[in-house]
Parts: C-alpha cells; structure tokens; sequence
C-alpha cells in the first residue's frame, strides 16, 4: 500500500529523502496544471513548479499539519503565481501551446475516441484557455481550484485567506463571464453548477 502524505511528510522531516521525491511525484503534475492555468505560460509554470517543491523542501520543518500538505503545497504555487504576475505586470497568454496535452490531455485518443473527437477536444480545451485568460486573476484562480482541482468552498476560502461568501461571489461571477465568452466563441458552456466540482476537466 503505497503510503500517505501524512507519512511521506513525517519521514522527510526525519530526513528522509526518498520520502520527499515521493512527495514531488505525487504532486508534480497538479501543481505544474495549477501554476500552468493560472499563468499560461508553460516555461514559467515550470519554474514555479521547482520553486514551489524547493519552498516547501526548505519550510518543512515548519509544517504542522494543520492542513492537508496539498492545501499548503497550493498556497505556495499561489503565492508564487501572484509574485510573478506583479512581477511580470502581464495577463496569461490567450493561447496556449501545442503541448497542452502535457494538462491532462491524451497525446492519443482515448478508448473508443475517434480522431474527430480527439481534435475536437483539443479545440474545445484552446477555446476555454483563451477565455480563461480574460478573467481577473482572482475570478479565475477560484474557477481553476474548485473545477479542475475539486476543492471546496470552505477549502478554497482556507487557502486563500478570504470569506466564503468572497469565493462564492467570485466562483459564480467568473463562471457566468467565462460561459459568455464561450457563447460569443461558438462553444456550448461545459462547465456545470458551482457547488457541483468536476475534479479534473479532460481538456
């Protein structure tokens, strides 16, 4: 049975650290798809990806466990997002790469997909990242936590250091002006109602 955060995190702080690579497997690809989102660009969100393990490597005496490792993992990146965009005084690009298959998308179809479909997919997850890109950083990262990484209200609220009613209004207003510019694009709204989190969107 392969073991817990909880455990990995305990070993790593008694030195361990096979048990810290554990940890950076495990959560390398979420953390890269959340800097990824937040910031569209793809070398960018490679570095705040190694920033956000060398961090957390470097505070992990500090970590209480307070919240799940995840969570404060998720805080890092977010924390480092915001420093770049400030840093940066730029939006997410609009388009994104030929390699977005490296965020959840199949570099092949998957069983039972044809080539149209594929493509289609493809098309579908270009439309909603330039649409992602005209939002406020702070409507989309609430759309990007709570639909592509499935946390909660009450998670996001934590993670974020805001009032529920703050991630609500936020959540609800992003989605409503993310599905009017999928409408104006010509794509049908696939995202669902706010207090219905889809873990990962396959696009």
């Amino acid at each position: 049975m392969a073991s817990t955060d909880e455990e990995l995190v305990s070993r790593s702080m008694g030195g361990d650290l096979d048990s810290f690579n554990q940890l950076v497997l495990r959560w390398e690809r979420p953390i890269y798809a959340l800097a990824y989102r937040i910031i569209g660009r793809e070398e960018d969100a490679r570095d705040v990806a190694q920033e956000t393990f060398l961090r957390a490597f470097r505070a992990l005496s500090g970590f209480k466990g307070q919240a799940k490792f995840s969570s404060w993992l998720y805080r890092i990146t977010l924390n480092l997002c915001r420093d770049w965009i400030r840093r940066e005084r730029r939006a997410p690009v609009s388009q994104p790469p030929e390699g977005l298959d490296i965020i959840e998308m199949a570099t092949e179809a998957e069983p039972g997909e044809s080539i149209e479909d594929l493509v289609a997919r493809r098309e579908l997850g270009r439309a909603v990242a330039r649409a992602m890109a005209l939002l406020p950083e702070e409507q989309r990262t609430a759309i990007v936590l709570k639909e592509y990484h499935g946390l909660t209200f009450q998670e996001i609220a934590d993670l974020l250091d805001c009032p529920l009613s703050t991630v609500k209004t936020r959540l609800y207003q992003g989605l409503g002006v993310l599905r009017r510019h999928l409408t104006q694009a010509g794509v049908k709204s696939i995202f669902g109602k706010a207090d219905r989190p889809c873990a990962t969107r396959n696009f």
